[in-house]
């Protein structure tokens, strides 16, 4: 076999996987599996997978790469799956290493005050809850 023919080969056994937000593209790299949580629950994609589309939900993107393993903090968005490509796009999405826990602790536990205080008074806010739920999300990596 030749050098050429063995690229090929180990090409063929990636996928090709980007993150797109609206600030730009945010990872570009050859994987070997991706693990996701869409709407309808996590799935996971191989190598000729069958193409679909699908939303994905506030949570954890892993892909592998060889021996290592990455993670991205995904905020919602859509996958755009095929046999050789993964697109994400999402509104926001940031790799595990860039995640700053002590802040994410203090603006939950500023949000976890906010809503209790809110519910206390009858008073509901969605909006602050998806932000604590997408808060939440960056402590579990």
């Amino acid at each position: 076999m030749t050098k050429k023919d063995q690229i090929m080969e180990a090409t063929a056994n990636k996928l090709k996987l980007e993150i797109v937000t609206p600030y730009g593209l945010v990872f570009s790299d050859e994987v070997d599996e991706i693990i996701a949580s869409g709407s309808e629950g996590e799935f996971g994609v191989l190598p000729n997978h069958i193409p679909f589309f699908t939303t994905l939900k506030i949570g954890i993107l892993t892909y592998k790469k060889g021996n290592e393993t990455g993670y991205f903090f995904v905020n919602w968005g859509y996958a755009e799956v095929g046999p050789d490509k993964v697109l994400i796009l999402a509104d926001s999405a940031e790799k595990s290493e860039y995640i700053d826990i002590a802040l994410n602790n203090a603006v939950k536990y500023g949000h976890l005050h906010i809503i209790q205080y809110l519910h206390q008074h009858n008073i509901y806010c969605t909006e602050i809850e998806a932000n604590l739920a997408a808060e939440n999300g960056h402590l579990h990596i």
